[in-house]
């Protein structure tokens, strides 16, 4: 056990949740906030348990190579919002890549799933299309800006680099406004004040502007002279909104809103289709990468004229409406009912007549709909962070989909879920990481499920007797091999990959099953480096030279 606030010089081996750096001092676990693996740095502990410790760098002996110079003013350094913003961007994406990777091996115990590498953006700055400001007064200081890590402390600012450039300015109007009137703001520990947030939601493509005031009352004081301010200073500004939340809680909006200017909504848009957003909607923050999530999803699922989907956790529609565009129906499910408002506002505001909306617990809803004889021969999943509930993959075996296209924003919960439906016959071919969120350990992942049958994948044990065998094939079965690759080199292959393998070095099989009639069958292909384990097998049993 390390000794609070003495230095100790640690060996920075990895990055762990959060972003942290996570130091070995001998074999002791030490969490360093902002050291990247490979660096050696002097370590001042803040926090000491019997099997772990918490610090902050006190000296850097050894840099990394990866490390690169903030874009951001170092005081800003533990708002939370940039986790890893000095490790050099490429290898975050390197290190997004191998979280997924690492996910499915410990989780899932998979090992065989062709993972992508990690799509980046171009400019990973400037990229967020909503930010959420709190507003407090200490010791009669304003502050507008984000909270400090792991508190309610508000960290002043007057700009963020992956929040549009926008708010810079609204966020200076504001101030300004406040000082001004002498404005009240909200003492959460009082629960007494006005003012508690600010929220903008910008349209990266339309341009237009919506700022939502968060009060405990509907009535601002003299809230015109801000409206003229945003009316002659922010370009694209449409809407001027109060949201109401007079509650004590942590959550930022409440239900109750007041249009001070506009309609309370702006338009904005992923590939061509139109989106209307209001305060409380949800809609994906980074909207360059949504689209680039969206269409490789698209790409996924095949659809073809003829394929029914089933979009599960399906928000605002946005999946359900690219689906449509090509599907013959879409058949969308969300638990939050102002959710589903907007999914069919958004039907409606794009033409699409092919999709119906469903409100209810997906684990409730959705087999209440299979069973009323609703089904889908694709699946698109896009859970929150805890994944799909068992219920709803339950439902999904039982409907014997062709394909399920997994959006996931956690690998765990992910992995997991791949695990169980491999068990029940799905397996996972390949998988699309995809940096919604630069310089945060976040990463969503598009993952391919098919389904493997006896018509078109070997997956059940081959007898001799079942086999009119060449004399090549005699010299070991498929059993045999298996264990010889497990023993040897700790891997599990199939059978399927086997016979792959056999093919291509010219050993002929005899086939006993009959070839799929679907067009759109994806079968997994074996990996290098089982391709090599089974090659070494087939030399070891003479089967080849």
């Amino acid at each position: 056990m390390l000794e609070k606030n003495k230095k100790y010089e640690c060996k920075i081996v990895d990055i762990g949740q959060g972003g942290v750096g996570i130091g070995k001092h001998k074999d002791f676990t030490v969490f360093v906030d902002s050291a990247l693996p490979g660096e050696i740095v002097d370590v001042k502990i803040t926090k000491s348990k019997k099997k772990y410790a918490e610090g902050v760098i006190s000296k850097i002996k050894k840099e990394s190579e990866d490390r690169v110079e903030r874009v951001c003013s170092m005081k800003y350094r533990n708002c939370g919002g940039c986790q890893i913003q000095e490790l050099d961007y490429q290898k975050q994406l390197e290190i997004k890549t191998n979280s997924v990777k690492e996910d499915f091996k410990r989780i899932a115990g998979i090992e065989d799933i062709e993972v992508h590498d990690t799509i980046g953006m171009e400019n990973p700055f400037r990229y967020r299309n909503k930010a959420q400001f709190p507003i407090q007064r200490e010791n009669g200081k304003l502050k507008i800006g984000f909270y400090k890590k792991k508190s309610h402390d508000v960290i002043d600012m007057d700009k963020c680099v992956i929040q549009h450039e926008v708010n810079d300015k609204i966020i200076e109007i504001l101030r300004n406004f406040i000082e001004k009137n002498n404005i009240s703001v909200y003492d959460e520990n009082a629960n007494k004040g006005l003012l508690r947030h600010i929220v903008t939601k910008i349209g990266f493509t339309t341009k237009e502007v919506m700022v939502v005031l968060v009060a405990t009352k509907s009535e601002i004081p003299h809230i015109e002279e801000f409206l003229e301010e945003l009316k002659e200073n922010i370009e694209g500004f449409k809407t001027l909104v109060v949201n109401v939340n007079d509650k004590k809680t942590n959550v930022i909006l409440g239900r109750k809103n007041k249009n001070i200017y506009g309609n309370g909504r702006i338009i904005d848009y992923i590939g061509d289709l139109k989106f209307e957003i209001s305060p409380l909607s949800f809609f994906q923050v980074n909207p360059v990468q949504t689209e680039v999530l969206y269409n490789k999803a698209l790409e996924y699922a095949n659809i073809g004229e003829e394929d029914t989907v089933f979009d599960i956790y399906c928000g605002i529609g946005t999946i359900s409406l690219f689906l449509a565009q090509k599907a013959k129906k879409v058949y969308g499910v969300e638990v939050v009912e102002d959710a589903i408002k907007d999914a069919r506002n958004n039907a409606e505001l794009n033409n699409i007549s092919n999709v119906e909306f469903y409100v209810g617990k997906a684990e409730e809803e959705v087999p209440k709909l299979y069973n009323q004889g609703k089904k889908a021969n694709i699946v698109v999943v896009d859970p929150p962070r805890k994944g799909c509930d068992e219920k709803v993959l339950e439902t999904i075996v039982d409907m014997q989909a062709d394909r399920i296209v997994y959006v996931s924003c956690n690998p765990s919960t992910l992995a997991r879920d791949l695990k169980y439906l491999d068990e029940k016959g799905y397996r996972c071919v390949k998988a699309q990481p995809v940096d919604m969120f630069p310089h945060s350990v976040h990463v969503e992942t598009v993952a391919l499920l098919s389904k493997l049958d006896v018509n078109n994948h070997i997956e059940v044990e081959i007898e001799l007797n079942e086999m009119d065998l060449t004399s090549a094939e005699s010299k070991a079965t498929y059993t045999q091999i298996k264990e010889y690759v497990l023993e040897k080199f700790g891997l599990k292959v199939s059978t399927l990959y086997i016979s792959q393998i056999k093919k291509k070095c010219g050993i002929e099989l005899r086939e006993h099953y009959n070839k799929s009639k679907k067009e759109k069958q994806i079968i997994p292909q074996c990996t290098p480096e089982k391709e090599e384990a089974i090659m070494e097998a087939l030399r070891h049993f003479k089967m080849i030279e």
